[in-house]
C-alpha cells in the first residue's frame, strides 16, 4: 500500500515549462502524487511533512528514453567507434558479468542519473550471450536500490553483428573469420522462454519497475523472434523498443536483407503499435516517417550518442511534424560515456540547426525541454502522470539550486536549464514522493560504498575478458573498414540522407 503521508514543499519557484515561467508556488503531495499547487504560505494541517525550498527552483524529473544499464560498466571503453565496431565490442565489454555485476551496473545507471536530474528510465539491459529471467531481476534490484523508477527491457537477438551484416565475415581473414564464427548467441527457443519468463514472472511494483521487450535490431533477429516479441508484448501489455535505423551501414543491409527499408519491414511483420519505441532513427526517409506514424509508433532521440558513434543527426522536426511521439534518451554509457539528461536536451535543440536552415523550425529550448520530460513520459507509458509538476502528476520533482551561477541573472528558466544547466545545480532529488537524494547525498543509497565495489568489478572483469578484448580488437578495424566502405556505396539507402 502506498505511504499516505502529506507533504509540502514550500518556498520554492516551480518551473512551468510551457510558459517558461517559475512562480513561486507550495507544492502539496499526498503520498506519491501532487494534489496541488498553492501560493505561497497558504494555510496547513499540523500533520504535514514541511520540506524547505528556499533558493530552489522545482522542476519535473527528467525522463530518460533510451538507456543501456549494461553500459554503466562500459563508459570510457572506446573513442573512435561507429555502431558496428561497439557492438562487435560487446563480448569483451559485457561478457562474463555476474548477477552482482548486473545489478552493480544497474545501480550505477541509476545514481548518475538521480545526480543529474532523472528520475526514471527506459532501460534496454543486455545480458550476453542471453537474457535470464535472473539477470533481469538483478537489474531491477538495482534500480530499486537507488529508489529509481524505469521500464526494463532485456534486449535480446538471435543473430550475432557477423550473421547480421552480409559480407561481414568473407571480408575477415580466415583466422578471424573462424573466430568470429565461434561467437554465438542463443537460439530462438532459448530467447523465447527467457523472455517470457521475464514477463510472466515479474515480481517487482510495476507503479515503479516496469517489464518490456527489446528486440535489438531489424537484422539482429530472425523474423521468428521478432513476431514473437510482439506477441509476448501484447500478452502482458508491455511495451516493446527497439534501434531502428540508427546508422547507415545498418540501413543499407537492411535493404539488402529485406528488399525494403527496416521501418517497412517492421511494419509487414506487425510489430507496430502505440507500445512501439524506435530508437535513434537517423536514416529514415519522409516513406519510413509515415509509416512509423500511421502505426502510431514513437521514437526516442540520442543525440548526443548519434553523434559520438558517427551515425549522424536525427530529422527530428519532421517526426513531430509526422505527429510522432517523441522523447529524448541518454543511450548507454558504453556509447555515450554519461547519463546526462541535461546535456542530451541541450544537444537535441543545437543539433536541429544544422538539419534545418529555416530557424523557425530548428527545435526550441521550450520544445527539447518538453521531450525530455513528457515527451519521454509518453515514450514509458507514463502519459499524464511524469513531466509535469501539476495536481495528479506523480511526485518525482528534481530541486535545483537557484544560487548556481547558471541561473545568475535569473533571466529565462527554460532556456537556462536547456542552455547552461549541467547537472551541477541538483540539489535534491524526489521519486514517488520520496527523498532520494538531499543536499547531493543520497539518503538510502551508499555512494561510496558503489565506488568500491565498481573499482573491484572491473579489475575482475578486465582479467576475466582479456581473451575477448583481443579478439574484439584484432576484429575491429575490420569491422570498421568493411562498414566505413558501405557508408560510400550507392544504394537505396542514399536516399535516406537528411
Amino acid at each position: 500500500m502506498k505511504s499516505q503521508t502529506k507533504t509540502a514543499i514550500r518556498g520554492g519557484r516551480v518551473l512551468d515549462i510551457q510558459r517558461s515561467e517559475a512562480p513561486f508556488r507550495d507544492v502539496i503531495i499526498q503520498g506519491n502524487r501532487i494534489v496541488s499547487l498553492e501560493p505561497p504560505g497558504a494555510s496547513l494541517g499540523e500533520d504535514f511533512r514541511i520540506l524547505d525550498a528556499s533558493d530552489r527552483m522545482l522542476m519535473p524529473g527528467l525522463v530518460n528514453s533510451h538507456t543501456h544499464g549494461h553500459g554503466a560498466l562500459g563508459k570510457g571503453r572506446g573513442d573512435r567507434w561507429t555502431l558496428e565496431m561497439l557492438l562487435n565490442a560487446g563480448p569483451w565489454i559485457t561478457g562474463k558479468r555476474t548477477l552482482e555485476d548486473k545489478r552493480l551496473s544497474a545501480q550505477l545507471n541509476a545514481a548518475e542519473m538521480v545526480l543529474k536530474g532523472c528520475t526514471s528510465c527506459y532501460d534496454l539491459y543486455f545480458e550476453f550471450p542471453t537474457p535470464s529471467g535472473e539477470g533481469i531481476d538483478a537489474v531491477a534490484l538495482g534500480y530499486s536500490d537507488v529508489g529509481f523508477r524505469a521500464t526494463i527491457a532485456p534486449m535480446v537477438a538471435d543473430r550475432t553483428l557477423y550473421e547480421a551484416m552480409p559480407g561481414l565475415i568473407d571480408a575477415l581473414p580466415d583466422g578471424l573469420r573462424r573466430s568470429a564464427e565461434k561467437i554465438r548467441l542463443a537460439p530462438t527457443d532459448a530467447v523465447s522462454r527467457a523472455c517470457r519468463e521475464v514477463l510472466t514472472n515479474w515480481p517487482h511494483d510495476r507503479d515503479r519497475l516496469r517489464p518490456a521487450i527489446a528486440p535489438t535490431i531489424p537484422q539482429h533477429c530472425s523474423d521468428d523472434l521478432l513476431r514473437f516479441c510482439r506477441s509476448l508484448a501484447s500478452e502482458h501489455g508491455a511495451g516493446m523498443h527497439m534501434h531502428l535505423s540508427e546508422s547507415r551501414a545498418q540501413s543499407i543491409k537492411g535493404f539488402e536483407i529485406y528488399g525494403k527499408s527496416q521501418a517497412a519491414h517492421i511494419r509487414d511483420l506487425g510489430l507496430l503499435g502505440p507500445d512501439f519505441v524506435a530508437a535513434h532513427c537517423v536514416w529514415l526517409d519522409n516513406e519510413d516517417i509515415k509509416i512509423l506514424s500511421d502505426g502510431g509508433a514513437g521514437i526516442s532521440h540520442q543525440p548526443i550518442c548519434n553523434l559520438r558513434i558517427g551515425s549522424g543527426i536525427a530529422p527530428v522536426r519532421k517526426f513531430l511534424d509526422a505527429g510522432i511521439a517523441v522523447g529524448i534518451g541518454t543511450d548507454g554509457s558504453n556509447a555515450s560515456d554519461h547519463q546526462n539528461m541535461f546535456e542530451s536536451a541541450r544537444t537535441a535543440a543545437n543539433v536541429s540547426r544544422i538539419v534545418e536552415a529555416d530557424y523557425r523550425r530548428w527545435i526550441s529550448t521550450r520544445e527539447a525541454l518538453t521531450l525530455a520530460t513528457s515527451g519521454a513520459a509518453e515514450l514509458l507509458g507514463f502519459s499524464g502522470e511524469l513531466g509535469a509538476l501539476a495536481p495528479g502528476f506523480l511526485a518525482d520533482i528534481v530541486f535545483l539550486n537557484l544560487d548556481s551561477v547558471n541561473f545568475l541573472p535569473f533571466n529565462n528558466p527554460v532556456n537556462q536549464i536547456v542552455n547552461s544547466e549541467e547537472g551541477l545545480s541538483v540539489h535534491s532529488v524526489m521519486i514517488d514522493g520520496n527523498l532520494v537524494l538531499r543536499g547531493r547525498e543520497f539518503e538510502d543509497f551508499d555512494l561510496d560504498e558503489l565506488r568500491k565495489r565498481v573499482e573491484a568489478a572491473i579489475a575482475r572483469l578486465d582479467e576475466a575478458t582479456l581473451k575477448e578484448r583481443y579478439l574484439a580488437e584484432k576484429l575491429e578495424p575490420f569491422v570498421g573498414t568493411f562498414c566505413a566502405g558501405l557508408r560510400r556505396t550507392p544504394s537505396d539507402a542514399a536516399r535516406c540522407g537528411n
